[in-house]
């Protein structure tokens, strides 16, 4: 009885070590006689399942480039994954991403804006990162809570911030000189009109665009009011009179030929080798400061940043997230998609490649290891962003669904504005009326 007992643990053993093993070898790759793997040496670890990620992102060229060298990095430290990459300027992102979404099929990592945080994670499209946090695959330990913040909707972490950023004016400071112009630190938007007059009388433009998404809510913050309610079941401002003011100032500075014609604009990608200023045709380009060095880059000379205007009043100016990683909650390798973006917000070799140009690290640590690595230019994006984060005060909250309609609304109101279709009080009107209708389906 007792050889019967100890026979029957002998197979168990024996059948438990098979089963360890998954069918997998040892570094070598070969098997001990009795069909068992070794157990890897110090050091090795099990091989480990293939895995293919999906990752998408928006850009200009040069972060084409460095993001595929930081992917490069990534499978080369994590051989058993495989990554595509998907990617193009901002607008058309956008609408690849939008049919994917509607298929269920969104990439598995993708970069994530601001303007559409509640759209897709209202609707649950997003994976909640905050189990990752806590169990470390993302490590969270070097990042402020401000920083994380960002990127929750109703409570969850549906998107991981990986930089910080601020609007900035990037100018051509030769082009300046050239036509006698000194820009004054604390200037305004009453200022662009004199400057564009300036502009145009050395053959250039003032800018190419105000970006009516961005500059109206910009502009809102300036006179102390809000571009939407915190509910998000309306605008959140009183009265027609800011959208009046602002809208007539743009219509003065692109009738008299400061900006660029619509139809021309409607041309671009959006991409900085595209960008007025790049391509020596204008003084000054508003954007985020995460953009100044593919500007620069594209520029092939030297550009400077400068303030927004009007950035002291009512501290307009404000930290934003530059952009997010998030993970679509219909991916079947979510596990593997938190820790590629764990290596993109937290590996230090990763960020040295990228080096900021999606806005200032979020992690202490990294931003402590780039700054001796960093390149004039690259430093004159930390050194702005640290000198906005004392003169700014906080953002807005992320922007309610419904936003990104609104957006497109008041895109084509200020269209027909410059067109003379509409008066800019008949404009106003008009937006207030039919954003609100939007906004409305909020109300629970």
């Amino acid at each position: 009885m007792r050889k019967k007992a100890m026979a029957t643990m002998l197979s168990a053993v024996v059948l438990l070590s098979a089963c360890g093993t998954g069918g997998s070898t040892g570094s070598s790759g070969s098997a001990t006689s009795s069909g068992t793997a070794p157990a890897p040496a110090a050091g090795e670890t099990a091989k480990k399942e293939p895995v293919t990620l999906r990752v998408a992102w928006w850009g200009g060229q040069a972060r084409h480039d460095y993001t595929l060298k930081v992917i490069e990095l990534y499978q080369k430290k994590n051989p058993h994954v495989k990554i595509e990459s998907e990617y193009a300027a901002f607008d058309d992102y956008w609408k690849k991403l939008a049919p994917q979404a509607a298929a269920n099929g969104l990439p598995d990592v993708f970069q994530m804006d601001i303007s559409y945080l509640s759209q897709y994670g209202g609707r649950g499209q997003l994976e909640d990162l905050e189990p990752y946090t806590k169990k470390g695959t993302i490590n969270v330990a070097d990042i402020s809570e401000n920083n994380l913040s960002g990127g929750k909707v109703d409570g969850k972490l549906v998107a991981m911030n990986i930089g910080s950023n601020a609007l900035t004016a990037t100018v051509d400071p030769q082009m300046l000189k050239d036509a006698g112009v000194t820009l004054k630190q604390d200037w305004t938007f009453a200022d662009l009109e004199a400057l564009g007059a300036q502009a145009k009388a050395k053959g250039k433009l003032l800018t190419s665009d105000l970006r009516h998404d961005v500059f109206f809510p910009y502009y809102l913050r300036s006179v102390g009011q809000k571009m939407y309610s915190a509910d998000g079941t309306s605008l959140g401002y009183a009265d027609d009179k800011p959208f009046i003011d602002f809208y007539t100032m743009y219509k003065k500075i692109y009738d008299a030929g400061y900006l660029l014609p619509l139809d021309k604009l409607a041309q671009k990608k959006g991409t900085p080798e595209e960008d007025e200023v790049a391509l020596g045709n204008a003084f000054a380009t508003f954007a985020w400061s995460n953009q100044f060095i593919a500007f620069n880059t594209a520029a092939k000379r030297t550009l400077e940043m400068q303030p927004i205007p009007s950035w002291s009043q009512n501290k307009a100016l404000f930290l934003k997230p530059s952009m997010f990683l998030s993970v679509a909650k219909s991916s079947k390798v979510k596990e593997e998609a938190a820790k590629f973006i764990d290596f993109f917000v937290n590996d230090i070799e990763a960020n040295k490649i990228i080096k900021g140009e999606r806005g200032v690290p979020v992690s202490s640590k990294v931003k402590e290891a780039l700054m001796p690595e960093l390149t004039p230019e690259q430093k004159k994006v930390f050194e702005y962003v640290a000198w906005a984060e004392k003169n700014s005060s906080p953002m807005d909250p992320p922007n309610p669904v419904g936003a990104v309609e609104v957006d497109k609304l008041l895109k084509d109101i200020a269209e027909q504005i410059a067109y003379k279709k509409l008066t800019v009080e008949e404009g106003a009107a008009k937006f207030r009326k039919d954003a609100n209708a939007i906004l409305a389906k909020n109300k629970k």
